[in-house]
């Protein structure tokens, strides 16, 4: 529960409840569920905006007591002002993402979700992905460091043993995670490597590889008269499903640091 009082224990509620909130937004068994965490997240982006912008002015208005660690009284009150300024610039990324998102939102309000599909409507699997996998906080930073030192293509080799090819399709056509574009936030980057796409965000802590399925993987899901079991992944590690974070806008930052927290 929110204390509204301590800003270190509701950051860190906050944090876990988004955590938990994208490992459950992967598939949605109700379409017209979207709707309504549409509705949520555009509440959660004005407050964060809120919040980006309070941290920014307490580094403003606590210059005094900035110092660097060797005491020095100067250097503090650049760093702190550097992060005050920084923190503005995020707060008007955030409005634009909100913005975009409040037109999702909107849109999504239009749609009438059925039940059953529309008859004769076929899957073109040449225009949709598959995630092969979706790692994130201590999970990524193997992968995200093998970006920064080693470069892309590495990091696509790494995360490529994920990948147990039309399995891997069969288990994501099945499952009804297949999509039509791949998911990226406002500070995602995106970058191709032979049959794949990686997605990555140094920013947020996450990385994901993404290809398009095999077309015989839609024939192979579709007489199989029960769901595939998800293989395992190789050394014991679990595979996730993709996020769906807000919707991307053009712009991108080149360079930035991994580790924020809400």
């Amino acid at each position: 529960m929110p204390t509204y009082n301590d800003p270190i224990a509701d950051a860190a509620e906050a944090s876990e409840a988004l955590r938990g909130l994208a490992h459950a937004g992967g598939v949605f068994a109700r379409p017209a569920d979207m709707y309504r965490v549409l509705g949520d997240l555009s509440a959660s982006l004005r407050h964060l905006h809120q919040i980006v912008e309070q941290v920014a002015a307490n580094h403003e208005t606590r210059v005094p007591f900035a110092f660097d660690d060797a005491g020095i009284h100067e250097t503090g009150v650049r760093y702190a002002l550097d992060v005050a300024e920084q923190l503005h610039r995020a707060a008007r990324l955030l409005d634009q993402s909100y913005d975009r998102l409040a037109d999702g939102f909107s849109a999504a309000g239009r749609i009438a979700w059925h039940h059953e599909p529309a008859p004769d409507t076929d899957v073109a699997l040449d225009r949709q992905w598959v995630t092969v996998v979706f790692l994130q906080g201590e999970e990524a930073d193997e992968a995200l460091d093998i970006i920064q030192t080693q470069g892309v293509d590495a990091a696509v080799e790494h995360l490529a043993c994920w990948d147990y090819g039309a399995e891997t399709d069969s288990v994501a056509i099945t499952n009804g995670d297949i999509r039509d574009a791949i998911s990226a936030g406002v500070l995602d980057k995106t970058a191709e490597s032979g049959p794949y796409t990686l997605s990555y965000n140094p920013f947020m802590g996450h990385v994901a590889l993404h290809r398009h399925p095999a077309t015989d993987a839609a024939e192979e899901a579709a007489t199989s008269p029960e769901p595939q079991p998800e293989p395992k992944p190789p050394s014991g590690r679990r595979r996730t499903r993709a996020i769906t974070p807000y919707e991307p806008t053009r712009r991108s930052a080149s360079d930035t640091p991994r580790g924020l927290g809400l």
